[in-house]
């Protein structure tokens, strides 16, 4: 009933709610769960709450969040507006208190991303006789080759591989699927990789690669290949992104490629290497090194 709030058991409704409903991410129930425990103290509070009090108290774990990184304050904020936007929707509050929570704003950032250099200098680390494992080459072309997201990579089962029609099946957030084509390095790759290591269900074992080894894994290639910054997982798809558009591909074709369910999600790679801004600007542009001033 509105107005008298069972707050445990309206999270655990919540999280089954966002697991079997929304088909939220592991990762995302984990946050969730963490957020909102922390906030309202689901261990120590097994009263009944008034909405003044579930706003108050809201508000004030989310002072107590003053220190944290703006990133991680918006994200606890999301959390606590979708939890009081679900109550008011299944009736068990009188109002949307979703709309008394404000979320800091974090300012947009350009993706890191690796030049086609870069790219391969990492691709040499994997050739000659000090190679890196065949392994860590299969990784990094299902991350750069494939645009895959980590817990992608990581969970790819050897049935989610299409070898005719050259592409897999990828079940993304929100247990959304696409469709990936292989290129034909990342396909040759996959095929010697699976002879080397045998027929299990997952592509990297009997059972998905643990995301923190595929981190550090990434991270040695990274350093391995001498690049300045410390490379993650995630600057690979940024750099498949990035490659892709700036190669000509529709801004469409690369949300669908990406598993992005909104093309606003796309949009922040339409920013293109400076260096291939300025050899586009030298080479089109009336001013440009070929224009001869008398």
């Amino acid at each position: 009933m509105a107005g008298h709030f069972e707050l445990r058991k309206n999270i655990d409704k919540y999280l089954k709610y966002m697991t079997f409903v929304k088909s939220a991410s592991p990762l995302t129930i984990k946050h969730y769960s963490l957020d909102l425990k922390q906030a309202f103290d689901y261990e120590n509070n097994s009263r009944i709450f008034t909405e003044a009090e579930l706003l108050t108290t809201a508000r004030a774990a989310f002072n107590g969040w003053a220190g944290l990184s703006l990133a991680s304050r918006n994200r606890k904020a999301a959390t606590l507006k979708s939890f009081f936007s679900w109550a008011f929707e299944e009736n068990l509050t009188e109002r949307d208190l979703s709309f008394q929570i404000t979320a800091p704003k974090v300012p947009k950032k350009l993706p890191h991303f690796l030049s086609v250099d870069e790219v391969l200098s990492v691709l040499k680390t994997f050739e000659g006789e000090d190679a890196a494992p065949l392994k860590e080459k299969v990784l990094f072309l299902l991350l750069y080759g494939g645009g895959l997201r980590i817990s992608e990579a990581c969970a790819l089962k050897w049935a989610d591989i299409h070898w005719a029609q050259k592409v897999f099946r990828i079940k993304g957030k929100g247990s959304k699927e696409r469709v990936v084509a292989l290129p034909k390095l990342t396909l040759e790759v996959l095929e010697r990789w699976r002879k080397e290591s045998g027929d299990e269900e997952y592509v990297f074992g009997a059972e998905p690669l643990n995301t923190r080894t595929a981190y550090e894994m990434v991270r040695h290639s990274g350093k391995r290949a001498g690049l300045l910054k410390p490379l993650h997982p995630h600057a690979l798809r940024h750099s498949f992104a990035t490659h892709l558009l700036s190669s000509g591909a529709n801004l469409r074709v690369l949300q669908e490629l990406l598993g992005h369910e909104s093309l606003s999600a796309t949009e922040k790679y339409t920013h293109l290497g400076i260096d291939h801004l300025a050899r586009t600007m030298e080479s089109l542009h009336p001013l440009g090194n070929k224009t001869k001033v008398s």
